[in-house]
């Protein structure tokens, strides 16, 4: 079988490098240079993408033994339809180690083309490095480097306006590119880079704040012989990832001009403010993975996929979601619901295996972040408690007690957190234990026992569950609350 090259595939022109990534791992590639090259596919965008390696360990030589190339491999259900689906990503450029060689990382700063800057570099990736300094070749921190960058490309072109670049940063923090900007401001008053610069970067480059959302197990190890059997090279580098996509870039007009994703079928969104995008993921995705872990695992489910597909443990999760989150959510129904939709899509999709265990770590403080804003402005608005999300509340509290049937259950957490609720199910008062649990601030942020009725319903769902069991003391459940 043939090496994946662009000899081999009589790819062996290249674009201009208009984008600059910082990472070279399986989400950037399955979900960025995709994006890129579904743009320059629509519009002849003609943008090549250099990479750069952000930690002395990395995969850039194996992405240029096979010239940038590599294959993608989407998989999931749309419309309850499965789809496959395979492409040959081509834009990459090169792939550059600073570790091993600085020059050419500082040779990125003088292309002509360069427009982008883009990363992802894990949420730990933006973070201030006091140690750091101008003359470390490099220096440690993403953010030092991009400084670095940027401020040998306002030398190069002497200040030039129209050198200004435009930085995407990708990581998982929320106002990513707002803490990046700051940052860098930092390593250049530290560095006393002077006053040009940071006019020059503040006033010529322009900073976007994002949310991404595409779900990437990456090299599909355990199933490679059936992916090979699909190509006719041998890729090192496949990477497999579900269909759906959302990108969502804070910026206005100027950069909807610069980067027209509006002319691709790509669900890429320009817009003034991200954070209801991001609420909406958090409380309706997001909040739907924390909601369901421990009910379902107490059910006797193991993944996501089952959950869904169970006509029992399906519906309630169905019914947490359009009745009691989506309601709460300050977004048109049609848009809420569409986008729930799509989240179930995606809690099917028989390419991907969820374990539910796996996404049990640290779920009370993911529980204070993804559900109970949706629970709290449900009774807001209602002036009473919601059904599934309560139960759902009282499962976690379940969970927490460790075992379940004479077995052990998934929980991990903070070794305080898991002492704590130790101590709160030595009682066998189920009153007490919600009423200790619900007044600890630590957790939750406020007094629970405030909200009129969570505590005594939180206390009833507790005896449901180990009186009857999860299906029937919800049933039961349902009839008072």
């Amino acid at each position: 079988m043939k090496i994946l090259n662009r000899t081999n595939t009589n790819l062996q022109s290249t674009p201009p490098i208009k984008v600059v990534q910082f990472g070279e791992g399986n989400f950037l590639r399955a979900f960025v240079d995709y994006a890129f090259q579904k743009l320059n596919e629509a519009v002849n965008f003609d943008a090549g993408i250099a990479v750069v390696q952000p930690i002395d360990r990395g995969m850039v030589k194996m992405l240029n033994d096979q010239d940038g190339l590599y294959t993608l491999f989407l998989k999931g259900i749309q419309k309850g339809k499965e789809i496959q689906h395979k492409e040959l990503i081509t834009n990459i450029v090169k792939g550059i180690d600073p570790y091993s060689n600085f020059k050419d990382y500082l040779n990125l700063a003088k292309e002509e083309a360069l427009q982008f800057i883009i990363s992802n570099t894990t949420e730990a990736g933006i973070a201030y490095v006091s140690t750091d300094t101008l003359d470390m070749q490099p220096p440690t921190s993403f953010p030092a480097k991009l400084t670095v960058l940027l401020y040998e490309r306002f030398k190069h072109f002497k200040g030039d306006a129209n050198k200004g670049l435009t930085i995407i940063p990708c990581e998982l923090i929320n106002h990513n590119s707002d803490t990046l900007k700051e940052i860098i401001l930092q390593y250049s008053d530290d560095w006393n880079l002077g006053q040009d610069f940071t006019n020059w970067l503040t006033s010529n480059s322009t900073f976007h704040n994002t949310l991404v959302d595409r779900i990437v197990p990456g090299y599909p190890k355990d199933e490679i012989d059936e992916y090979n059997a699909q190509l006719s090279y041998k890729d090192n580098l496949i990477v497999a990832a579900e269909t759906f996509l959302l990108w969502v870039i804070e910026g206005d007009d100027t950069l909807k001009q610069k980067l027209p994703f509006h002319k691709t079928s790509l669900d890429v969104k320009i817009v003034k403010d991200m954070q209801p995008y991001r609420t909406r993921k958090v409380r309706i995705l997001n909040g739907a993975h924390t909601a369901m872990v421990p009910f379902s695992l107490l059910y006797g489910n193991t993944t996501v996929k089952q959950t869904v597909d169970n006509v029992f443990t399906g519906k309630f999760v169905n019914d947490a979601i359009f009745n009691e989150i989506n309601p709460t959510l300050p977004m048109g129904k049609e848009e809420l619901d569409s986008f729930a939709e799509e989240v179930l899509d995606r809690f099917r999709n028989p390419f991907i295996i969820h374990n539910l265990s796996s996404i049990a770590l640290n779920s009370i403080s993911k529980f204070k972040v993804r559900v109970l804003p949706s629970l709290l402005e449900y009774v807001d608005i209602h002036k009473k408690i919601p059904t599934n999300l309560t139960f759902a509340f009282a499962a976690l509290i379940r969970f927490y007690k460790g075992t379940w049937k004479g077995g052990d259950l998934p929980v991990n957490d903070s070794a305080e957190i898991v002492d704590a609720f130790a101590e709160i199910w030595k009682s066998s008062n189920y009153a007490e234990i919600a009423t200790k649990t619900l007044g600890n601030t630590g957790y939750w942020g406020e007094d629970l026992n405030q909200i009129e009725n969570l505590s005594n319903a939180v206390a009833l769902a507790l005896e449901e569950i180990d009186t009857n069991g999860i299906e029937v003391g919800f049933a039961n459940f349902s009839k008072s609350y």
